[in-house]
């Protein structure tokens, strides 16, 4: 075991922590990007590394990188990771704004390849953050765990490992090896013979449920693969210009000074741009696809709308899931060898962020508009939560949408507490 030291400890090096670790190496401050940390639990750095399909795209503009909307002439930026690598005349002529998610997967890492001063720790998952306190009490700094056993303090503790995935309490008593859920998909699925007929349902109606029902057919091809969908179809994103303005950086400030209902409501109406539809382009690709096998077979896909499973079991070795149709409140039986589902991520914040609130006392997250928790005014040190504020900070927040420029609001934060609070250093920082 080693116990070590930093200014900022970053959890999770995906495209929220990495941003600000561009940020912070190019702000100018040699101390504050030396004594940076990220930690990632993986060996390497992948988007959405169970989600890589060859064929899958990127959602949001390649200018809405981890730097441009912030500096566009950062040598981070997209354009520049694609002239490095010898293929930007190539991507221009692809005549796209969407590149592929491997692509920018691979983009990532070369950002964190590139980084100079910030420091990435490899094959490192915490388990554990305790709070350092003075002794009147208030946070002075974060200890935290991690499942080697080592040990690493720091005073400002940045979040950035994104929410837990949500698996609907009606599919608990499934065991583990035949569930499995959309952040699994690629690893899990690698684990099974390709020639076996498998009988496959996914769960649920969005981008990540369509992705997985598409992939079933090449990853395994003798499956029977069943789509279960409680809306009247699948659907597509909404993608109107109008719309899209509510993902605007600027339009941060707007939602966060609005009142908790209005917030609520806007959140509400803005689902069916990000968490419940398809992409316009792919959605016509599935139902080609399903049109294709249809008429001249093998129909070995079908998709079931206005239905939801009511009930999942495990019967003499298959799954037996109840499936109500929404229409008729009749249920029938659906009997399947795997269940995928592609139902998100759990709305609270993550478990890692709730035990550590439960060590400091608080009954509740209250998130500043720079995205620092409410500690008190005198508390040292400080924890920033990335990519799980929507209630507070709009849709876009778990989005790629405002990372350049949320990257710069931690940032400020940061330098501005470090200029105004030297004076008051507690002992234990000395």
């Amino acid at each position: 075991m080693a116990d070590r030291e930093v200014g900022v400890l970053a959890i999770g090096a995906g495209p929220a922590n990495l941003a600000l670790a561009v940020a912070i190496e190019e702000s100018g401050s040699a101390e504050l990007a030396d004594g940076t940390l990220l930690l990632e639990q993986s060996p390497d750095i992948k988007w959405q590394r169970d989600l890589l399909m060859p064929w899958a795209r990127s959602q949001v503009s390649f200018l809405k990188d981890l730097v441009t909307l912030r500096n566009p002439s950062s040598r981070f930026t997209f354009l520049n990771f694609l002239h490095s690598q010898g293929r930007l005349d190539e991507f221009v002529n692809l005549g796209t704004f969407h590149p592929f998610r491997w692509e920018f997967s691979d983009y990532l890492q070369w950002v964190a390849t590139s980084l100079e001063r910030v420091q990435i720790r490899y094959g490192a998952r915490a388990a554990h953050i305790d709070p350092v306190c003075e002794t009147d009490g208030s946070v002075s700094g974060w200890s935290v765990r991690l499942t080697d056993g080592d040990t690493i303090r720091c005073r400002d503790l940045i979040v950035g490992g994104g929410r837990d995935p949500r698996v609907p309490d009606v599919f608990t008593a499934l065991p583990g090896d035949r569930l499995v859920h959309s952040a699994q998909y690629r690893t899990r699925i690698a684990q099974i013979p390709k020639d076996e007929p498998v009988r496959a349902v996914v769960v649920g109606g969005a981008q990540s449920a369509a992705e997985m029902f598409f992939a079933l057919r090449e990853n395994l091809p003798s499956s029977q693969v069943t789509m279960v969908v409680r809306s009247m179809g699948l659907q597509n994103y909404q993608t109107s210009k109008f719309v899209n303005e509510l993902f605007f950086p600027s339009f941060v400030d707007e939602f966060y000074d609005s009142p908790p209902e209005v917030r609520a409501q806007l959140l509400d109406e803005m689902r069916f741009t990000n968490y419940a539809g398809v992409a316009p382009p792919f959605l016509d690709e599935l139902y080609t696809m399903l049109y294709r096998e249809k008429t001249l077979g093998p129909q070995r896909s079908a998709v079931r709308a206005m239905t939801e499973v009511v009930g999942a079991r495990l019967d003499g070795g298959e799954v037996l899931l109840d499936l109500r149709d929404r229409i008729s409140g009749k249920i029938e039986p659906l009997r399947c060898d795997l269940v995928l589902l592609g139902t998100g991520y759990d709305p609270r914040k993550p478990a890692l962020v709730r035990d550590l609130a439960a060590r400091v006392g608080l009954d509740e997250v209250t998130v500043s508009r720079n995205y620092r928790v409410d500690l008190g005014e005198s508390t040292w040190g400080a924890v920033y939560l990335q990519g799980v504020n929507e209630e507070t900070h709009g849709i876009a927040d778990s989005l790629i949408s405002v990372l350049a420029h949320r990257s710069h609001d931690i940032l400020t934060d940061l330098l501005t507490r470090r200029a105004t609070t030297t004076a008051t250093e507690p002992r234990s920082a000395r």
